[in-house]
C-alpha cells in the first residue's frame, strides 16, 4: 500500500483518530502507539498552537487548589510532577518559589498549614521541602519593598510547554504513529461500525477511517463532538489567560508567588536568561479560541500586581512580548473562573464506533490522563498492552544514560551540559545551554561532529543555525519562522523583526522549494 492509498483511508482503518495536537492529543497518541495501535493524529494548526503553548510553563500541583479543596487534583498532580520530572529532565527542572506573606489575605498558620500540606500530600524525590524566609535578607538585591519582611519558600517544575507537546508527538510518530499537522476535520460520521473523516490540507481533501476517535480538540472539543453527532454529557468553560514577558530588573534565580487583594495570584518566573515571566489572568471567554489577545485591562493588572511587591515602575511600555491562551475547562458552575476546577473528565461513547472526549485538564496531569484514556480505548479494540509511559523518558530526556548512569538525578541536567562543553569546545555557552535544554541528547542529530559553526550552515539569524532550521522542519513539523522561534524555541525575544523575517524567509524558501521539486520537470 503507498502512502497515497493510506492518507486515502484505503485499506486497513486505522485503530484510532486522535484530534487535537495539543499536550493531551500528542500523550494520548504517544500512549496507544506503544501499546502497538495504529494511530492517526491530525491537528488543524502547529502542535501546541494554542492552549497547551499558553500556560504558564508550571509543572506543579496547584498549590492555590488547596483553597477550593481540590485535595484529590493537588495530590494527583503532585504525584505526576514527580513522574515528569524524571522523563524529560532537559525540558523540565525544579524550581524555586518565594511567597511573600500579607496578613490581610492570609495568616501565617494558613500559609504555614498549606504548605506542610503541599509538602506531604505525595512523596518528593526531585524537591526540598518549603521553609519559612525572612525577605528582608534573603530577598536582598530584588527590590522587594521594605514591608514585604517575612514569607515562605517551597518547590515546583517548570517546563518548556511547547517542546513538551513537540516530544510527545515525536514519540509517538517513532512508535508508528502517523502525525499531521495544519489538518483539518472537516466531516465525521459513523458508519458500518468505523469512523469516516474527511480531513483536509494544503493539498487538498482526504477520507480516512478509522476504528474509534479520540476527541482531544481543547477549546475547539465541545463544536467536535456536535460535529460527530454526539450530545456530550458535559459542558466546557472557556476562560482567557494572559502573561506578560518584560526584561528583568534583577538578576533573580527564584520564582516568586504574588498574592493580591482579590485573593488571586501571579506568578514571576525567570525566563531565559534575560527576561522574566508574569501571569496568569483569569477572565471569562466566549469569542474565537483560535485569536485570543491581551487587554490593556490584563496588562494593567499583571503589572500592578508587580509593583505591588517590587519597587520597580512596570508598566505597559516594558512588556516585550505577550500570549493568551484559552483553557478549556470543566464547567462546575462556579462563578468566579479562577475557583473552576482544572480535574479532567474521560467519556467514552461506544453506540457503534468508540468516541472518547476529553473535557479539561491540565499540563501537569496529561500523562496520567492519557493513560486513563488509553486504558480504556485499549480495552474496547481488544487491546491487551498495559500502560508503560511512567517508567519512559521523552525523546532527548536520558540524559542519565548519556552520562553512564542507571537511573535520573536531580545534576543530570548540569553535567549534561557540561559534556556539551567539552565535546563541542567552540560553542559559546548561550548557545550551548539553550541547545541543551532544548533538545538533550537528540541535539547531537543535528550537531553531529561539527567542529565549528561553519558546519551547521549560515546563521539565518544570531544563533539560529540552517542545521537547527532543517532538523525542526525535518523532524519535528515545523512549518514556520513563527513555529520555531516561538513553540520550538523562543529565540523570537532575542531577534529583531528582521532577524525574526530571515527566519520566517528560510522556511518559505525550503517550501517553495519542495513544492517545485514535485512539479512537472522538477526532481521528486
Amino acid at each position: 500500500m503507498t502512502a497515497g492509498e493510506e492518507a486515502a483511508g484505503v485499506g486497513e482503518p486505522w485503530d484510532v483518530l486522535v484530534v487535537g495536537g495539543g499536550v493531551n492529543g500528542c500523550g494520548i497518541a504517544r500512549d496507544l502507539a506503544g501499546r502497538g495501535l495504529r494511530v492517526m493524529l491530525c491537528e488543524q494548526h502547529d502542535l501546541a498552537a494554542h492552549t497547551s503553548s499558553a500556560s504558564t510553563k508550571l509543572i506543579h500541583g496547584g498549590l492555590r487548589y488547596l483553597e477550593f479543596h481540590e485535595f484529590s487534583l493537588v495530590r494527583k498532580a503532585l504525584q505526576e510532577r514527580e513522574v515528569l520530572l524524571g522523563s524529560a529532565p532537559h525540558i523540565m527542572w525544579p524550581m524555586r518559589f518565594v511567597v511573600p506573606h500579607d496578613p490581610r489575605l492570609r495568616s501565617v498558620w494558613t500559609l504555614r498549614a498549606g504548605l506542610w500540606l503541599y509538602d506531604h500530600l505525595a512523596r518528593r524525590r526531585w524537591l526540598p521541602a518549603s521553609r519559612m524566609m525572612d525577605l528582608q535578607r534573603e530577598a536582598a538585591g530584588c527590590s522587594l519593598r521594605p514591608q514585604w519582611r517575612q514569607g515562605f519558600a517551597y518547590s515546583d517544575g517548570w517546563v518548556d510547554d511547547a517542546r513538551l507537546v513537540v516530544l510527545n508527538a515525536l514519540d509517538a510518530a517513532e512508535r508508528g504513529a502517523r502525525v499531521l499537522t495544519r489538518t483539518r476535520v472537516a466531516a465525521l460520521r459513523r458508519e458500518s461500525g468505523l469512523w469516516h473523516a474527511e480531513l483536509i490540507d494544503a493539498r487538498g481533501s482526504h477520507a480516512v477511517r478509522a476504528r474509534s476517535l479520540v476527541n482531544a480538540a481543547g477549546p475547539w472539543a465541545g463544536h467536535l463532538a456536535q460535529d460527530a453527532g454526539v450530545a456530550a454529557a458535559r459542558r466546557q468553560r472557556l476562560v482567557k489567560g494572559s502573561h506578560i514577558v518584560v526584561r528583568r530588573w534583577a538578576p533573580m534565580d527564584k520564582a516568586w508567588l504574588l498574592q493580591n487583594p482579590d485573593r488571586r495570584i501571579v506568578f514571576v518566573i525567570p525566563y531565559g536568561e534575560e527576561h522574566l515571566l508574569i501571569g496568569t489572568t483569569d477572565v471569562a471567554y466566549d469569542q474565537d479560541p483560535g485569536a485570543p489577545r491581551i487587554s490593556e485591562q490584563e496588562t494593567d493588572y499583571l503589572c500592578a500586581s508587580v509593583t505591588r511587591y517590587f519597587d520597580v515602575p512596570l508598566g505597559r511600555a516594558d512588556v516585550v512580548w505577550s500570549y493568551s491562551g484559552v483553557r478549556p475547562l470543566l464547567d462546575d458552575d462556579k462563578g468566579d473562573p479562577s475557583a473552576v476546577t482544572r480535574d479532567y473528565l474521560l467519556e467514552l461513547d461506544e453506540a457503534g464506533a468508540a468516541l472518547l472526549n476529553v473535557w479539561g485538564g491540565k499540563i501537569t496531569t496529561y500523562r496520567r490522563l492519557a493513560e486513563q484514556a488509553a486504558d480504556r480505548l485499549a480495552a474496547s479494540l481488544g487491546c491487551k498492552r498495559g500502560a508503560w509511559t511512567a517508567g519512559s523518558v521523552l525523546p532527548g530526556g536520558d540524559l542519565h544514560a548519556a552520562l553512564g548512569r542507571a537511573q535520573p538525578g536531580p545534576d543530570d541536567l548540569r553535567d549534561f551540559e557540561q559534556s556539551l562543553a567539552a565535546r563541542y569546545t567552540w560553542m559559546p555557552e548561550a548557545l550551548r545551554r539553550r541547545v541543551a535544554r532544548a533538545y538533550g541528547t537528540r541535539v547531537h542529530r543535528w550537531l553531529g561532529a561539527a567542529r565549528g559553526t561553519a558546519d551547521l550552515g549560515a546563521e539565518i539569524a544570531p544563533g539560529v543555525f540552517e542545521a537547527e532550521l532543517e532538523y525542526a522542519a525535518h523532524q519535528e513539523w515545523a512549518h514556520s519562522g513563527e513555529d520555531f522561534l516561538w513553540r520550538r524555541s523562543k529565540c523570537g525575544l532575542a531577534l529583531t523583526p528582521a532577524q525574526r523575517h530571515a527566519v520566517d524567509a528560510w522556511f518559505e524558501a525550503r517550501a517553495g522549494a519542495r513544492e517545485a521539486a514535485v512539479q512537472p520537470g522538477g526532481t521528486p
